[in-house]
Protein backbone atom coordinates (compact mmCIF):
# COMPACT_ATOMS: atom_id res chain seq x y z
CA UNK A 1 0.00 0.00 0.00
CA UNK A 2 1.17 3.25 -0.97
CA UNK A 3 2.04 5.90 1.53
CA UNK A 4 1.48 9.60 1.57
CA UNK A 5 2.55 12.57 3.96
CA UNK A 6 1.91 16.10 3.23
CA UNK A 7 4.45 18.40 5.35
CA UNK A 8 4.39 21.82 4.11
CA UNK A 9 7.15 24.39 5.36
CA UNK A 10 6.44 27.81 6.30
CA UNK A 11 7.27 30.25 3.93
CA UNK A 12 10.43 32.20 3.59
CA UNK A 13 10.37 35.74 2.26
CA UNK A 14 13.63 37.05 0.60
CA UNK A 15 14.08 40.65 -1.05
CA UNK A 16 14.48 41.03 -4.59
CA UNK A 17 18.41 42.78 -5.11
CA UNK A 18 17.58 46.79 -6.08
CA UNK A 19 13.88 46.26 -4.60
CA UNK A 20 11.57 46.45 -1.57
CA UNK A 21 9.44 44.21 -2.90
CA UNK A 22 9.47 40.70 -1.00
CA UNK A 23 10.03 37.24 -2.91
CA UNK A 24 8.18 34.22 -1.17
CA UNK A 25 10.67 32.11 -3.02
CA UNK A 26 9.00 29.04 -1.82
CA UNK A 27 5.67 29.68 -3.07
CA UNK A 28 7.28 30.77 -6.74
CA UNK A 29 9.13 27.75 -7.32
CA UNK A 30 6.04 25.76 -5.96
CA UNK A 31 4.14 27.51 -8.80
CA UNK A 32 6.63 27.24 -11.80
CA UNK A 33 7.24 23.61 -10.97
CA UNK A 34 3.91 22.86 -10.67
CA UNK A 35 3.36 24.36 -14.32
CA UNK A 36 6.24 21.79 -15.81
CA UNK A 37 4.90 18.99 -14.13
CA UNK A 38 1.14 20.11 -15.36
CA UNK A 39 2.20 20.64 -18.64
CA UNK A 40 4.35 17.83 -19.28
CA UNK A 41 7.67 19.42 -19.23
CA UNK A 42 10.77 17.12 -20.46
CA UNK A 43 12.12 17.93 -16.76
CA UNK A 44 8.61 15.76 -15.24
CA UNK A 45 9.73 12.75 -17.42
CA UNK A 46 8.78 9.44 -15.35
CA UNK A 47 10.60 6.17 -15.08
CA UNK A 48 10.39 4.06 -18.43
CA UNK A 49 9.47 0.37 -18.05
CA UNK A 50 13.13 0.02 -19.65
CA UNK A 51 15.00 1.57 -17.04
CA UNK A 52 12.81 -0.10 -14.07
CA UNK A 53 14.36 -2.95 -15.63
CA UNK A 54 18.25 -1.87 -14.56
CA UNK A 55 17.31 0.89 -11.87
CA UNK A 56 20.88 0.71 -11.34
CA UNK A 57 22.13 1.04 -14.06
CA UNK A 58 19.85 3.84 -15.15
CA UNK A 59 20.51 5.52 -11.54
CA UNK A 60 24.39 5.00 -11.08
CA UNK A 61 26.25 5.41 -14.26
CA UNK A 62 29.74 6.02 -12.13
CA UNK A 63 29.46 3.14 -10.01
CA UNK A 64 29.08 5.74 -6.85
CA UNK A 65 26.38 3.71 -5.35
CA UNK A 66 25.88 0.40 -3.58
CA UNK A 67 26.33 -2.75 -5.54
CA UNK A 68 22.61 -3.20 -4.26
CA UNK A 69 20.39 -0.51 -2.25
CA UNK A 70 18.04 -3.10 -1.50
CA UNK A 71 16.50 -2.51 1.82
CA UNK A 72 18.51 0.64 2.53
CA UNK A 73 16.43 4.38 3.52
CA UNK A 74 16.71 6.73 0.67
CA UNK A 75 15.88 10.20 0.41
CA UNK A 76 15.28 11.88 -2.91
CA UNK A 77 15.69 15.43 -1.86
CA UNK A 78 13.61 18.13 -4.16
CA UNK A 79 13.32 15.12 -6.47
CA UNK A 80 9.44 15.05 -7.39
CA UNK A 81 8.40 13.53 -10.69
CA UNK A 82 8.07 9.87 -10.56
CA UNK A 83 11.67 9.20 -11.89
CA UNK A 84 14.57 9.17 -8.90
CA UNK A 85 12.18 7.89 -6.72
CA UNK A 86 10.17 5.06 -8.96
CA UNK A 87 13.91 3.55 -9.98
CA UNK A 88 15.52 3.35 -5.96
CA UNK A 89 12.05 1.41 -5.54
CA UNK A 90 12.57 -0.79 -8.36
CA UNK A 91 15.80 -1.27 -7.05
CA UNK A 92 14.49 -2.67 -3.40
CA UNK A 93 15.18 0.69 -1.52
CA UNK A 94 12.58 2.23 1.35
CA UNK A 95 11.95 5.56 -0.70
CA UNK A 96 11.12 8.85 0.61
CA UNK A 97 11.11 11.98 -1.82
CA UNK A 98 10.79 15.08 -0.62
CA UNK A 99 9.38 18.15 -3.49
CA UNK A 100 7.54 21.28 -2.52
CA UNK A 101 5.35 20.60 -5.59
CA UNK A 102 2.76 18.83 -5.18
CA UNK A 103 2.24 18.14 -8.89
CA UNK A 104 5.72 16.77 -9.25
CA UNK A 105 4.71 14.22 -6.25
CA UNK A 106 1.78 13.15 -7.82
CA UNK A 107 3.53 11.84 -10.66
CA UNK A 108 5.26 9.57 -7.62
CA UNK A 109 2.63 8.23 -6.34
CA UNK A 110 0.72 7.70 -9.44
CA UNK A 111 3.68 5.78 -10.93
CA UNK A 112 4.35 3.95 -7.87
CA UNK A 113 1.12 3.05 -7.61
CA UNK A 114 0.70 1.58 -11.00
CA UNK A 115 3.82 -0.35 -10.58
CA UNK A 116 2.81 -1.60 -6.73
CA UNK A 117 5.77 0.45 -4.95
CA UNK A 118 5.44 1.55 -1.41
CA UNK A 119 6.95 5.39 -1.67
CA UNK A 120 6.19 7.98 1.10
CA UNK A 121 6.09 11.59 -0.43
CA UNK A 122 6.49 14.61 1.32
CA UNK A 123 5.23 18.12 0.35
CA UNK A 124 8.78 20.53 1.99
CA UNK A 125 10.95 22.30 1.11
CA UNK A 126 14.72 21.26 0.81
CA UNK A 127 15.97 23.59 3.73
CA UNK A 128 13.53 22.42 6.39
CA UNK A 129 13.75 18.52 7.10
CA UNK A 130 12.58 19.04 10.68
CA UNK A 131 9.83 16.53 9.80
CA UNK A 132 12.62 13.63 10.07
CA UNK A 133 14.25 12.22 12.99
CA UNK A 134 17.99 11.96 13.17
CA UNK A 135 19.63 9.60 11.17
CA UNK A 136 16.94 8.06 9.22
CA UNK A 137 18.65 7.60 5.97
CA UNK A 138 21.55 5.72 4.41
CA UNK A 139 21.20 7.66 1.12
CA UNK A 140 20.61 11.22 0.10
CA UNK A 141 20.44 11.82 -3.56
CA UNK A 142 19.18 15.13 -4.90
CA UNK A 143 19.49 16.19 -8.56
CA UNK A 144 19.68 19.84 -9.34
CA UNK A 145 17.88 21.91 -7.20
CA UNK A 146 19.93 23.68 -4.97
CA UNK A 147 19.85 26.89 -6.86
CA UNK A 148 16.05 26.90 -6.23
CA UNK A 149 17.20 27.94 -2.14
CA UNK A 150 18.89 31.43 -1.21
CA UNK A 151 21.38 29.83 1.24
CA UNK A 152 22.90 26.61 1.02
CA UNK A 153 23.70 25.80 4.74
CA UNK A 154 20.12 24.60 6.22
CA UNK A 155 19.74 22.63 3.41
CA UNK A 156 23.20 20.89 4.16
CA UNK A 157 23.01 20.73 7.64
CA UNK A 158 19.59 18.83 7.26
CA UNK A 159 21.17 16.74 5.38
CA UNK A 160 24.09 16.07 7.61
CA UNK A 161 21.01 15.27 10.63
CA UNK A 162 19.36 12.99 8.90
CA UNK A 163 22.10 10.94 7.03
CA UNK A 164 23.52 8.03 9.22
CA UNK A 165 27.18 7.96 9.40
CA UNK A 166 28.91 7.03 6.35
CA UNK A 167 25.90 7.34 4.26
CA UNK A 168 25.98 8.97 1.20
CA UNK A 169 25.08 12.15 -0.59
CA UNK A 170 24.89 12.45 -4.18
CA UNK A 171 23.72 15.74 -5.65
CA UNK A 172 24.30 17.70 -8.74
CA UNK A 173 24.16 21.56 -8.71
CA UNK A 174 24.43 24.54 -11.28
CA UNK A 175 27.38 25.90 -11.92
CA UNK A 176 27.92 29.72 -10.72
CA UNK A 177 29.47 30.42 -14.00
CA UNK A 178 26.64 29.02 -16.06
CA UNK A 179 23.94 31.43 -13.85
CA UNK A 180 25.97 34.35 -14.91
CA UNK A 181 25.62 34.16 -18.29
CA UNK A 182 23.08 37.28 -19.61
CA UNK A 183 22.87 36.89 -23.29
CA UNK A 184 24.90 36.69 -26.23
CA UNK A 185 26.86 39.31 -28.22
CA UNK A 186 26.39 39.30 -31.93
CA UNK A 187 29.29 36.74 -32.16
CA UNK A 188 27.41 34.22 -30.73
CA UNK A 189 29.96 34.53 -27.75
CA UNK A 190 28.40 34.72 -24.33
CA UNK A 191 28.07 37.33 -21.86
CA UNK A 192 29.08 37.55 -18.41
CA UNK A 193 26.51 40.11 -17.18
CA UNK A 194 25.85 38.48 -13.55
CA UNK A 195 28.61 39.52 -10.97
CA UNK A 196 30.20 36.43 -9.28
CA UNK A 197 28.97 37.90 -5.99
CA UNK A 198 25.76 38.92 -6.68
CA UNK A 199 23.15 38.45 -3.80
CA UNK A 200 19.34 37.78 -4.17
CA UNK A 201 17.48 36.02 -6.15
CA UNK A 202 18.76 36.94 -9.96
CA UNK A 203 17.40 38.82 -12.34
CA UNK A 204 16.03 38.00 -15.24
CA UNK A 205 17.83 37.71 -18.41
CA UNK A 206 17.67 37.27 -22.38
CA UNK A 207 19.75 34.07 -22.01
CA UNK A 208 17.28 31.51 -20.36
CA UNK A 209 20.17 27.79 -21.23
CA UNK A 210 19.30 26.22 -18.10
CA UNK A 211 16.94 28.38 -16.28
CA UNK A 212 13.39 27.03 -15.77
CA UNK A 213 10.38 29.59 -16.86
CA UNK A 214 8.86 31.26 -13.33
CA UNK A 215 10.77 29.78 -11.46
CA UNK A 216 13.04 31.66 -8.58
CA UNK A 217 17.12 31.21 -8.31
CA UNK A 218 20.07 31.74 -6.96
CA UNK A 219 23.63 31.74 -7.64
CA UNK A 220 26.20 30.04 -5.23
CA UNK A 221 29.63 30.36 -5.18
CA UNK A 222 32.05 27.33 -5.34
CA UNK A 223 33.03 27.72 -2.03
CA UNK A 224 29.32 27.54 -0.66
CA UNK A 225 28.65 24.65 -3.11
CA UNK A 226 32.01 22.62 -2.19
CA UNK A 227 33.26 24.45 1.33
CA UNK A 228 29.63 24.51 2.86
CA UNK A 229 29.18 20.88 1.96
CA UNK A 230 32.68 19.86 4.01
CA UNK A 231 32.12 21.95 6.82
CA UNK A 232 28.34 20.39 7.42
CA UNK A 233 30.34 16.90 8.08
CA UNK A 234 31.27 15.71 4.59
CA UNK A 235 33.83 14.72 3.26
CA UNK A 236 33.88 14.92 -0.64
CA UNK A 237 34.76 11.64 -2.90
CA UNK A 238 34.43 12.54 -5.92
CA UNK A 239 33.23 15.46 -7.86
CA UNK A 240 32.55 15.90 -11.91
CA UNK A 241 31.42 18.23 -14.29
CA UNK A 242 29.18 16.26 -17.02
CA UNK A 243 29.86 17.20 -20.27
CA UNK A 244 27.04 18.58 -21.97
CA UNK A 245 29.22 20.04 -24.75
CA UNK A 246 27.86 19.09 -28.32
CA UNK A 247 29.41 19.69 -31.60
CA UNK A 248 26.58 18.35 -34.29
CA UNK A 249 24.15 21.11 -33.28
CA UNK A 250 22.96 24.70 -34.21
CA UNK A 251 24.69 27.98 -32.20
CA UNK A 252 21.46 28.17 -30.88
CA UNK A 253 21.30 24.66 -29.33
CA UNK A 254 22.14 24.74 -25.68
CA UNK A 255 24.11 22.00 -26.47
CA UNK A 256 26.64 25.09 -28.50
CA UNK A 257 26.75 26.88 -25.12
CA UNK A 258 28.06 23.47 -23.53
CA UNK A 259 31.20 23.78 -25.56
CA UNK A 260 31.83 26.82 -23.31
CA UNK A 261 30.33 26.99 -20.47
CA UNK A 262 29.89 24.19 -18.26
CA UNK A 263 26.35 24.24 -16.69
CA UNK A 264 26.57 21.37 -13.19
CA UNK A 265 29.07 20.03 -11.08
CA UNK A 266 27.91 16.83 -9.83
CA UNK A 267 29.10 15.33 -6.14
CA UNK A 268 29.59 12.49 -4.31
CA UNK A 269 30.08 12.93 -0.39
CA UNK A 270 30.40 10.56 2.43
CA UNK A 271 29.13 11.78 5.92
CA UNK A 272 31.71 11.18 8.43
CA UNK A 273 31.56 9.66 11.66
CA UNK A 274 29.63 11.57 14.90
CA UNK A 275 31.36 12.38 17.85
CA UNK A 276 29.76 10.44 20.84
CA UNK A 277 27.72 13.23 22.29
CA UNK A 278 26.13 12.98 18.24
CA UNK A 279 27.42 17.00 18.25
CA UNK A 280 29.55 17.07 15.22
CA UNK A 281 32.38 14.89 13.15
CA UNK A 282 35.01 12.55 14.58
CA UNK A 283 37.75 14.64 15.72
CA UNK A 284 40.35 11.81 14.21
CA UNK A 285 38.44 12.57 10.71
CA UNK A 286 39.00 16.29 10.66
CA UNK A 287 42.37 16.44 11.86
CA UNK A 288 43.54 14.55 8.56
CA UNK A 289 41.32 16.74 6.49
CA UNK A 290 41.56 19.89 5.07
CA UNK A 291 38.38 22.08 4.54
CA UNK A 292 38.04 25.63 3.42
CA UNK A 293 38.09 27.82 6.28
CA UNK A 294 40.35 25.68 8.11
CA UNK A 295 44.16 26.08 8.79
CA UNK A 296 46.32 24.44 6.53
CA UNK A 297 48.20 21.15 8.24
CA UNK A 298 51.70 19.96 6.83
Amino acid sequence: MLRRTAVVASHHAVRMAGSSRPVDYRTQNQQAWNQLADSNSLFARVATDEECRKPMQTLDGRGWLPDSVAGLNVLCLASGGGWQSILYAAAGANVTVVDLSESMLRLDTREARRRSFQVQTVQASMDDLSMFANESFDIVHQPVSTCYVPDLKPVYAGIARVLRSHGLYISQHKQPVSLQISHRNERQQFVIGVEYYHEGPLPLQQDTSYRESGATEYLHRLDQIVGDLCLSGFVIEDLREPKRADYQVDVSHFGYRGRFVPPYVRMKARRVERTADNSGTDASTTSRIWTPGSPLRS
